[in-house]
């Protein structure tokens, strides 16, 4: 008999395993049916011996110290600031957008207070935010939204920005001065030994008992379990009652070169050409030092594995159909970025898996045995 039975064994259900096997002293089972754990921060040595990121590059990044001390726990931490460029015009230009990348793509000479100026004159006025495109042209007018936007949205997502929520292009700054990396979180850093080494350390409890290429379906009335813990897409829990939620997907293709170095940064954006949006060269992110490189071009799909939540109004109305169904179920927890439909950070998914605990622990203080059903609702609030 198991305490507990968790599906995925990605970020939210890894950090639940641990913490409930840990602090708690509770058995779990932990299943993916996929045929590793990690989820897609996955990473692992290709036939050459370089470190890749199977499901496309993860940069860990966060504004918050308890969850970069929680992660510290398992991992050492190799320092590292992420920076993007885009290809536009044929120049490679600094994303998100700031003072070279204008006055490289113009030939200009501007300060940033100038920019500022160039910016507002471009700007057009916009009454109500409500869509990604509202976001981009409102700040820097319609040039380069078309330049470095529309395409890569279009190609990433299947749609216009025009049609897509304001969240998708307002996770990307625009910046007046030189700052060229692409987050500015507090914490920036890469797992020294990798993802799946950090997992591994994490899981590394003999009340964790993992299983992976198995799926729920075969096992949830066979292994005797008292609760659950669900970070899958909420709509197949259920069936798919009221239809599927649409999701984009990817497509990678990984090369190893014979060559020391392909690019000058370990990510570079096609906003304009080619089929794929990007490519990433990984010894950037490890730091590793290897006579070969490894580069992972990303192809975005309409068919596969669910990547990204689609953020419209109508993909919403029927995420909250499964949501109602979600808190009527007792003794299941749905947390994660596909149980909850909503697109998050890895930093953000420890923080909701970290606050599902501590609702677990007040829901179910160990000297009582109830189990009410607790559900993490998309709009919860993440940990500090």
């Amino acid at each position: 008999m198991y305490d507990w039975l968790i599906v995925g064994a990605g970020f939210a259900g890894s950090v639940l395993a641990e913490r409930l096997a840990n602090e708690r002293n509770e058995r779990v089972l932990l299943i993916d049916r996929r045929n590793h754990i990690g989820g897609n921060a996955y990473d692992r040595y290709n036939d050459d011996g370089l470190l890749i990121h199977q499901y496309g590059p993860h940069i860990f990044h966060t504004n918050s110290k308890q969850i970069f001390d929680y992660l510290s726990r398992f991992t050492e931490w190799r320092f590292y600031e992420h920076r993007v460029l885009a290809e536009v015009d044929g120049m490679l230009v600094p994303i998100p957008i700031n003072l070279d990348t204008v006055n490289k793509l113009y030939g200009l000479n501007l300060t940033s207070e100038e920019l500022q100026g160039w910016f507002e004159q471009r700007a057009e006025k916009v009454p109500e935010i409500k869509t990604s495109e509202d976001v981009v042209v409102s700040v820097v007018g319609r040039e380069l939204y078309e330049k470095f936007f529309r395409g890569y949205t279009r190609k990433q997502w299947g749609l216009d920005p025009s049609e897509l929520d304001k969240s998708v292009t307002s996770r990307v700054p625009t910046r007046t001065n030189r700052d060229d990396r692409y987050f500015g979180d507090e914490f920036q850093f890469m797992p020294k030994y990798g993802y799946t080494r950090m997992f591994e350390k994490m899981l590394d409890n003999p009340n964790i008992h993992v299983m992976t290429q198995t799926d729920y379906e075969d096992v949830k009335n066979i292994v005797p379990h008292k609760r659950v813990i669900y970070t899958g897409p909420i709509d197949e829990y259920f069936d798919f009652r009221f239809g599927k939620l649409p999701y984009r997907s990817l497509q990678f293709k990984h090369v190893t070169l014979e060559q020391g170095w392909y690019q000058p940064v370990a990510v570079v954006n096609y906003p304009q050409t080619q089929d794929y949006t990007r490519i990433t060269e990984y010894k950037h992110l490890t730091g590793q030092e290897h006579a070969r490189t490894a580069l992972t071009y990303e192809y975005p799909s309409a068919e596969g594995d669910p990547y990204y939540p689609i953020p419209k109004p109508e993909n919403q109305e029927l995420f909250k159909k499964y949501e109602r169904l979600a808190l009527a179920t007792p003794d299941v927890w749905f947390v994660g970025r596909l149980a909850t439909y909503r697109y998050y950070n890895m930093d953000q998914i420890v923080g909701q898996a970290l606050a599902t605990f501590r609702r677990i622990n007040e829901a179910l203080p160990l000297e009582d045995e109830a189990s009410p059903m607790q559900v993490i609702p998309s709009s919860a609030a993440l940990a500090s």
